[in-house]
């Protein structure tokens, strides 16, 4: 029974020349998970058919049709079949570049801007995203730019306000924030968190709490995001996913693989082919 789910999931993650500071994703899934992670960008997803469990910081969403789930960039979450039958939807991820030069072109929010509601009912704003999809798929840039500055707009408008600005951090946070940046400068070769805590001068345990209290997930499970994600830069790239597992830390490719498909809902080769990179000199097989 298993497989035959599984045979029924389908995916695709891929950009739109045109819109270069845009991914898509398309899929269904009916027993795929994606385990906490976050994003650089902003998420925009509407769900067709079924039901997304979305997991986040102040509860779990429902997503059903004529809904829109809307993520601010660097928010932890999950997702999830919220029925046997899983779910389908169309999800953008534009650049946080992208949503604050619309916002300061045509609204009065200034700095960076966010969304305090997570799940909003919108059924025009879902058709706005899937048309942006089929306007991509067909190649007519001008209407899929249109559609996605229309859909933008619309949900500044109603929903987006300016985040609040950097406030004076605790010593915690700061322990937090340098253990981050350790992590991402030794990517290949982690230290414990008994080592990292004591390169910092705290504690494991306090380090742990501070890290969860500031990005949301443990280190552990940052860190893999944090890789999926350099990954993801050196695919594009046109690196081979051997080499891009090597890079980053993974003990080998199906171990790429395997996180790579969880986080982003598709394998490593499949994405580096629906985004056209060539390797090599020659498309990637």
């Amino acid at each position: 029974m298993a497989g035959a789910d599984r045979a029924k999931e389908w995916a695709r993650h891929w950009t739109y020349a045109e819109l270069p500071d845009l991914d898509l994703l398309r899929a269904r899934y009916v027993r795929h998970t994606f385990p906490r992670h976050s994003h650089e960008g902003y998420v925009f997803g509407a769900v067709t058919r079924g039901v997304e469990d979305v997991g986040l910081p102040g509860g779990l969403v429902h997503a059903i049709p004529g809904t829109v789930v809307m993520i601010n960039p660097e928010v932890p979450h999950t997702a999830r079949p919220g029925q046997p039958e899983g779910w389908a939807y169309d999800t953008l991820y534009p650049s946080a570049q992208v949503i604050n030069d619309i916002a300061a072109e045509v609204t009065p929010l200034r700095g960076t801007v966010g969304f305090g509601e997570t799940r909003v009912t919108d059924p025009y704003a879902a058709r706005l995203i899937t048309q942006v999809h089929r306007a991509a798929e067909e190649g007519n840039a001008l209407a899929a730019d249109s559609l996605l500055r229309l859909l933008v707009v619309r949900l500044l408008t109603r929903h987006g306000s300016s985040l609040p600005g950097v406030t004076p951090r605790s010593a915690s946070a700061r322990d937090a924030e340098c253990a981050r940046r350790a992590l991402e400068g030794r990517m290949d070769a982690p230290p414990t968190l008994e080592v990292l805590a004591a390169e910092l001068g705290t504690s494991p345990f306090a380090l742990l709490r501070a890290f969860k209290k500031e990005y949301g997930m443990p280190p552990h499970t940052w860190l893999t995001d944090a890789r999926v994600r350099r990954a993801r830069r050196l695919l594009d790239a046109g690196i081979a996913p051997a080499e891009a597992a090597a890079a980053v830390g993974f003990t080998d490719q199906p171990h790429l693989n395997r996180h790579f498909t969880r986080i982003v809902g598709v394998p490593p080769g499949a994405y580096q082919r629906e985004r056209g990179v060539y390797r090599r000199g020659r498309d990637v097989s």
